[in-house]
């Protein structure tokens, strides 16, 4: 409690004792921007590369996993999803090495496919053989390709947990 406090400062209110004055400047113009940036070749197939491999960790019952010096969890498989969603739905067009390259539903596929590879290869042929990367490759990549954004990547995975794995309530 003493590290907590030492950083709220006297008031027990964080909004009171840390309030941004520039924040107020803020603008619905401001809101409703397109997000500047890139978009590359690269960043959509490592959103898939993490998508997957979180997935398919999650599946065998780790809520986190490390990846490429990270340690990542639901929240980041979130982001790589609706990322790669969105640059699919709207067919964004890609910047550096892609340039001129839209993302679409084919341009998707073939990454996944590249990317299931480089995962082979990463992990082992054994442990890509006995984890379930060929299944978290599916609910990923229908999340990523579906018609409208699903609220949340781990629904789906939370029935195929629960049609997988039954709850043995005499146990309980």
């Amino acid at each position: 409690m003493e590290a907590f406090t030492g950083h709220m400062g006297k008031s027990p209110d964080q909004i009171k004792s840390v309030k941004r004055e520039d924040a107020a400047a803020i603008t619905e113009e401001d809101l409703l921007q397109i997000p500047r940036g890139v978009r590359t070749l690269e960043g959509l197939r490592l959103n898939t590369r993490v998508g997957i491999q979180y997935l398919a960790a999650w599946l065998t019952g780790s809520g986190s996993v490390p990846l490429y010096n990270l340690m990542e969890d639901a929240a980041t498989a979130e982001i790589s999803r609706v990322q790669n969603w969105q640059w699919i739905r709207y067919g964004v067009e890609l910047d550096g090495d892609g340039l001129g390259v839209r993302v679409s539903k084919e341009l998707f596929g073939r990454v996944v496919e590249e990317e299931m590879e480089r995962i082979e290869k990463e992990v082992g042929k054994d442990k890509f053989k006995n984890g379930m990367y060929k299944e978290a490759c599916k609910m990923f990549t229908k999340q990523c390709t579906a018609p409208e954004l699903d609220d949340f990547l781990t629904l789906a995975v939370y029935n195929h947990i629960v049609a997988h794995y039954p709850i043995n309530v005499s146990r309980l």
